[in-house]
């Protein structure tokens, strides 16, 4: 009994279905069973919170209920996908810093990327040959299937690429009003922390990306760690020069002490001076490239409004001479 090209890739897809579905039922089930494990221990820990808690008035019970379901929660979802040999493959660290740029460090954004990842990759190919595939070639076929693959598998990151930059590009705008708003509180005499700690709570709608970032270095200062450290994410994460300078003398203001606001001065009129050389310098590609665009589409209409009365008397006089 021989098979045919078509019914041999039915059934080598069959079977990949098949093997792809078994491992799927034993992953939920080893899920289920740390689930229900992680439930029998959340209970325990909250029986016990509660025993020892008894005395306590409402409000610091239910100021307690929160941090126990959080964990519970947490305790429930396969965060252990990430530490995984599988789990680094498909989110490297290319992709946690991605994910951090965006704005969403978390390992249950982490998460949702690596499942985004997977079920892409999978339901594309698989949409494209159930609804694509039927009456082509079968090299056609495979070489669609690993370009959807492919997209399926590059288009989340692709997504992260995209957002990520445009949460640098407004981090480089924000930084001069940044400097402007730091300045400002020195000026009135408040310290480095009282400022840093204003411009996280009240300036952050203005100050979307730094406003984060800040909060984020704040809440790590609040919990005992140096100022270089907890402002170390916000110096490397958006990779920009400008904001790694301004991180360092911040830092060396809090270690040595002194004025900050002259500095700031100097800081921000070099900052205006670089972003005034880099606009002269995007004036000047603009000029070049509409160079190519007026040749394209005025040069055409220059030629027919200047030569085109010539060239209509040349027609008639010849016209007349034929005559």
């Amino acid at each position: 009994m021989t098979f045919t090209p078509n019914q041999l890739a039915i059934f080598s897809l069959t079977l990949l279905a098949l093997g792809l579905m078994t491992g799927a039922c034993a992953l939920v089930v080893i899920e289920l069973r740390r689930a229900r494990s992680g439930k029998v221990i959340g209970r325990a820990i909250q029986q016990v919170v509660v025993a020892s808690n008894e005395s306590m008035t409402s409000v610091i019970d239910s100021s307690l209920e929160e941090p126990s379901t959080s964990a519970k929660s947490d305790i429930e979802l396969p965060f252990h996908w990430l530490d995984s040999r599988f789990g680094r493959a498909l989110v490297a660290d290319e992709d946690r810093n991605l994910i951090d740029q965006c704005g969403l460090s978390s390992k249950r954004a982490q998460l949702t990327f690596l499942i985004t990842r997977v079920m892409l990759a999978l339901l594309l190919p698989f949409l494209i040959y159930v609804i694509w595939s039927p009456g082509y070639a079968q090299r056609t076929i495979v070489i669609v299937l690993a370009i959807g693959f492919a997209l399926g598998f590059m288009g989340p990151k692709w997504a992260l690429g995209r957002f990520a930059a445009a949460r640098r590009e407004r981090a480089v705008q924000e930084l001069p009003l940044f400097i402007d708003l730091l300045r400002l509180l020195q000026g009135v005499g408040l310290s480095l922390d009282q400022s840093l700690q204003i411009m996280a709570s009240d300036f952050s709608h203005v100050l979307r990306v730094l406003g984060y970032e800040l909060t984020l270095a704040n809440n790590q200062y609040s919990r005992g760690r140096s100022r270089e450290h907890s402002l170390q994410r916000l110096a490397t994460l958006h990779k920009n020069e400008n904001l790694r300078g301004l991180v360092s003398l911040l830092v060396q203001v809090d270690k040595h002490g002194g004025a900050l606001q002259e500095p700031l001065r100097i800081f921000s009129d070099r900052l205006r001076e670089h972003r005034r050389s880099e606009m002269k310098e995007r004036i000047g590609k603009i000029t070049v490239k509409m160079t190519v665009v007026m040749v394209t589409t005025l040069l055409p209409a220059l030629v027919i409004v200047t030569a085109g009365p010539g060239f209509i008397a040349i027609f008639r006089s010849l016209g007349a001479i034929a005559k």
